[in-house]
């Protein structure tokens, strides 16, 4: 076995040897960060951890066999206060989440492996992942890349993006457990999906858009919302809208973006980080 080609692209399935075996100075690291919180009344806990879980096995497929990427064991529990009002949701205080990512990026570290990529599946949490990459930039030496699966180009086989499936009202305004992720679990975890309760659930931002010029524009004010703030039941989208198949247009797309940011990490200089 080639030392750059590992049985498993996942971190735990390798043995002690193996590991060391690798070439840990190409090896990429990746860190899936998601969340276990509600997802209005037809959706389980399990959206966030359920779409990591996707687009990893979906990106695999689209990895250069001697590329080593090794996914480390998914976490499940991130940062969502703004779902607390709704029964099931589990979360961390920030802190708690930052100190837990920061020692398992430790742990690569200490493995030897130069390189990391935290791939984050929940919106309420993008804030904390800079802070994060950058002190391990600092203190570790680390080359740390952070994304969230909808921040990647979404483009198909043809180059088309995928977004543009859906209208530019549902976008903006479909914030959680809309058409997207409705979509997406439609093909992920079906058994779990309750299409008879998926509603278009409107969302108080579409009236804020229309009153407010700075407030209401979505970019330049940040609102502080809980989901019941947004919608009742916690949920904003046109979920009733969503199909299988653009579920699995998305998920072909998010896991083609995933594979490619990889390959671009394993491509970039050795001199990209610099001493002081």
């Amino acid at each position: 076995m080639s030392a750059a080609t590992p049985s498993s692209r996942y971190w735990q399935d390798l043995g002690s040897a193996e590991f060391a075996a690798l070439d840990r100075g190409r090896a990429i690291a990746v860190l899936p960060v998601a969340a276990t919180e509600q997802h209005g009344p037809h959706l389980p806990l399990s959206v966030d951890a359920d779409i990591a879980r996707g687009v990893i096995e979906a990106a695999q497929g689209h990895l250069p066999a001697d590329l080593p990427a090794l996914f480390l064991p998914l976490q499940a529990v991130g940062f969502s206060p703004e779902h607390t009002a709704f029964a099931g949701t589990l979360t961390l205080k920030a802190d708690t989440l930052m100190r837990l990512w920061t020692e398992l990026a430790e742990c690569v570290a200490d493995a030897g492996v130069k390189k990391l990529l935290i791939f984050n599946t929940h919106g309420g949490q993008v804030g904390l992942l800079d802070p994060v990459a950058r002190d391990l930039r600092a203190r570790r030496g680390l080359l740390v890349v952070s994304t969230s699966w909808f921040q990647l180009p979404l483009l198909d086989a043809h180059g088309q993006d995928v977004n543009a499936r859906f209208s530019a009202h549902e976008q903006r305004f479909g914030a959680h457990a809309g058409e997207v992720e409705t979509a997406l679990m439609r093909v992920l975890n079906p058994g779990r999906v309750r299409m008879e309760l998926a509603r278009n659930f409107a969302s108080s931002s579409e009236q804020r858009a229309q009153r407010f010029e700075i407030l209401g524009n979505g970019r330049s004010a940040k609102f502080a919302w809980q989901a019941q703030d947004l919608n009742p039941v916690g949920a904003a989208g046109n979920a009733a809208a969503a199909t299988a198949e653009n579920g699995r247009a998305l998920l072909d797309a998010a896991g083609r973006a995933l594979a490619r940011l990889l390959v671009e990490m394993d491509q970039l200089p050795g001199d990209t980080l610099r001493g002081a």
